[in-house]
């Protein structure tokens, strides 16, 4: 069974993939956008992550990044189904504790919504900023993981002794609504699938192509064999951009689109390779025909994916 979710937009305006309507838009677009897909059986809408942005990445990244537990509580209060979804939380950023805290409140708020996705991150600037351990993030990455396991799972008094981080005694409330909070581990890196099949519920690709992914998903299926891992793991997959139907404007050549029954088609194949659910982004020129199009293929894609 292949799912579908979406990455706002506007919370993010890197000028990889922003439109160009974005830089003018706020809340009611997203607003808008996170209502379209609760109503339309969307998996889970997300949210990216970064305190702040270097000079000399800034024409490239922007420095538009909403926070994360901030923008998806603001959507939480206005949608009842779809989750919730962090893409991905740079948690060496912050203790595991701030972490809890912040996001045990969301999947409390949201009546069990959330899943926290994690990665290392990349921006040394940022880390070196708040104190962070750059150079060591993967390993702080792996730990962070365990604490919050610890952190959001049922105790009002987690514990965890590791070599960076150790509490005890310290109590969070509220606990999440979930007995278990999904994490999917984001990245591509061979550390991260490593990560994501030892330590994770689920894995975020980094935009891998379809030509990689059946590689990808074959090496996280032996890692988990290997060590033993029965539980279910969630794989994702980002699809090309997509536009349902016959644009009549330039939405560049890596976009897929025409009539729903050929996209459904291609997007078949990413559930034949193993994948569980995929991100979907749509090419548009407004607020308005991005709705219209999560609606298209909401009718006239998605019942034909599986």
């Amino acid at each position: 069974m292949v799912v579908y979710g979406i990455q706002l937009p506007v919370q993010s305006q890197s000028t990889l993939y922003a439109e160009p309507w974005e830089p003018a838009a706020g809340p009611a677009d997203l607003l808008a956008v996170a209502r379209a897909a609760d109503a339309h059986g969307f998996d889970y809408v997300a949210c990216c992550d970064h305190v702040a942005i270097p000079r000399r990445l800034a024409g490239a990244m922007s420095t538009v990044w909403y926070d994360p537990v901030a923008t998806l509580a603001y959507l939480a209060a206005a949608t009842e189904r779809v989750r919730l979804l962090s893409h991905v939380a740079v948690v060496g950023l912050r203790h595991p504790l701030v972490t809890a805290k912040a996001y045990a409140t969301l999947d409390h708020l949201s009546g069990g919504r959330l899943v926290l996705g994690v990665g290392a991150g990349h921006v040394q600037e940022e880390f070196e900023a708040v104190g962070a351990d750059f150079a060591g993030r993967g390993g702080v990455l792996d730990e962070t993981i365990d604490a919050l396991r610890a952190a959001l799972g049922p105790e009002e008094f987690p514990e965890h002794d590791g070599p960076r981080f150790s509490f005890r005694d310290l109590g969070q409330r509220p606990r999440p609504a979930q007995a278990r909070v999904p994490v999917w581990v984001g990245g591509s890196s061979p550390a991260a699938v490593r990560r994501a099949a030892l330590k994770g519920d689920g894995w975020l690709p980094q935009g891998d192509p379809r030509g990689r992914l059946a590689e990808q998903i074959g090496t996280l299926r032996r890692l988990r064999e290997e060590a033993g891992i029965e539980a279910p793991l969630t794989v994702g997959a980002i699809t090309e951009a997509l536009y349902v139907g016959e644009p009549g404007w330039d939405t560049g050549r890596r976009t897929l689109s025409g009539k729903p029954q050929v996209l459904a088609e291609s997007l078949r194949a990413y559930g034949e390779m193993g994948v569980h659910q995929i991100q979907v982004r749509f090419r548009s020129r407004s607020r308005t025909e991005l709705t219209d199009q999560m609606a298209a293929f909401a009718t006239e894609v998605a019942p034909h994916l599986n």
